[in-house]
C-alpha cells in the first residue's frame, strides 16, 4: 500500500501531462481545419493565381467574396442565344497554299529596335487593335486594354521611366547570366525607339472587371487571354508591314500605370513600339527551330 501511495502522485502527474497534450493537439487540429479552404453549399469558380494580386481593390473576407460571386452570377445572363455558324470551306489545295503563304509572311517577322519616325496612318493602328480584340478569352471577359500613345511628350516620359528602371535592372537586378545572354543581341537599357516610333502600344491585363454595382467581376485566365491577343496583334502588325519589338518593362508597371491614368485593376503586360523600320535597321542573324524540334505527332 505504501508503494501504491508513493506512486499515486507520479501517476496523477502523468495523467495530467497526457490530458494537456491531448488538448493541445486538439487545438492544433482546429487551426489546421481553419486554414483549409472553406467548403460550403455555394459552388465557387476556380480563380487563377494572378487575381491574388496587390492591385486587388476589395479585400473582404470569405463570406463577402462568396456573396460577391453569387451576386455576379445573378447579374449574368442565364442563357446566351446561339446563332448558326458557317465558314467558307477551302479545298485541300487552297488550305495548303494559304497556310504556306501565312507561314512565309510571319517567318519574316523580326524584333526590330531601329524604328523610323515616319508617320503611320492612325486607321491602320485601329484596325490591328480591333484584330487583337478578336482573341478568345476566359468566359468571354475580354480582359485587355490597349493604350496607344502618339504624343511626343508622353512617349518621352515613358522612355525616361523605362530607361531609369532598366539601367538598374541591367546593373543590379537581372544577374550576370541574363545580361550576358542579352549582350549578343546588342541590347541595353537605352531605348531610343520609345521616342522615334510613331506609336507606343501598351497592353494592360485587367485582373478583374467591375459589375454595374461597382463590385468585382472575375476575369478567368486573364494573363493567358491577353497574351493570346498580343500574339494576334503581332501577326496583324506583320501583315500590314509594320515592325515592333516585344518589351516587358521590368519594375515599370506601377509608374506607367499611374502616368497613363489606368485604374488599379489593370497591370502592364507588354509594350510595343510600332512603326516602319529605319532604312539602316539591322537585326541579329538568328535561326528558328525546325519543325521536328517543336512539333510532336502521336
Amino acid at each position: 500500500m505504501a508503494l501504491i501511495s508513493s506512486l499515486t502522485p507520479v501517476f496523477l502527474a502523468v495523467v495530467c501531462i497526457l490530458i494537456v497534450v491531448i488538448i493541445m493537439n486538439a487545438k492544433k487540429g482546429d487551426k489546421i481545419v481553419k486554414k483549409d479552404p472553406k467548403v460550403n453549399s455555394h459552388s465557387r469558380p476556380w480563380v487563377d493565381e494572378d487575381l491574388q494580386d496587390s492591385t486587388e481593390v476589395n479585400e473582404g473576407g470569405d463570406d463577402e467574396d462568396t456573396a460577391d460571386i453569387e451576386e455576379e452570377w445573378t447579374n449574368m445572363e442565364d442563357n446566351i442565344s446561339h446563332i448558326p455558324f458557317k465558314i467558307n470551306r477551302l479545298t485541300d489545295e487552297e488550305m495548303v497554299t494559304r497556310s504556306k503563304e501565312f507561314y512565309e509572311l510571319l517567318d519574316k517577322r523580326r524584333s526590330v529596335r531601329f524604328i523610323s519616325d515616319e508617320p503611320v496612318p492612325r486607321e491602320v493602328i485601329e484596325n490591328v487593335i480591333k484584330t487583337a480584340g478578336t482573341s478568345p478569352s476566359g468566359a468571354h471577359t475580354e480582359p485587355w486594354t490597349f493604350v496607344v500613345v502618339q504624343d511626343a511628350e508622353m512617349k518621352h516620359k515613358i522612355r525616361e521611366i523605362i530607361e531609369e528602371e532598366e539601367e538598374i535592372n541591367y546593373k543590379k537586378r537581372m544577374g550576370e547570366r541574363w545580361v550576358t545572354d542579352l549582350k549578343r543581341l546588342r541590347t541595353n537599357w537605352v531605348k531610343e525607339y520609345l521616342d522615334t516610333a510613331p506609336y507606343l502600344i501598351l497592353i494592360f491585363k485587367q485582373v478583374h472587371g467591375f459589375l454595374p454595382n461597382g463590385k468585382k467581376k472575375t476575369h478567368y485566365y486573364n494573363e493567358i487571354s491577353v497574351s493570346i491577343s498580343c500574339g494576334i496583334l503581332l501577326a496583324a502588325l506583320q501583315n500590314v508591314g509594320l515592325v515592333t519589338v516585344t518589351s516587358t518593362p521590368l519594375n515599370c508597371g506601377p509608374r506607367l500605370r499611374l502616368l497613363l491614368q489606368r485604374p488599379q485593376n489593370e497591370k502592364l503586360l507588354l509594350l510595343l513600339p510600332v512603326g516602319y523600320p529605319k532604312k539602316d535597321a539591322t537585326v541579329p542573324d538568328l535561326k528558328r527551330k525546325p519543325l521536328e524540334n517543336i512539333m510532336v505527332v502521336m
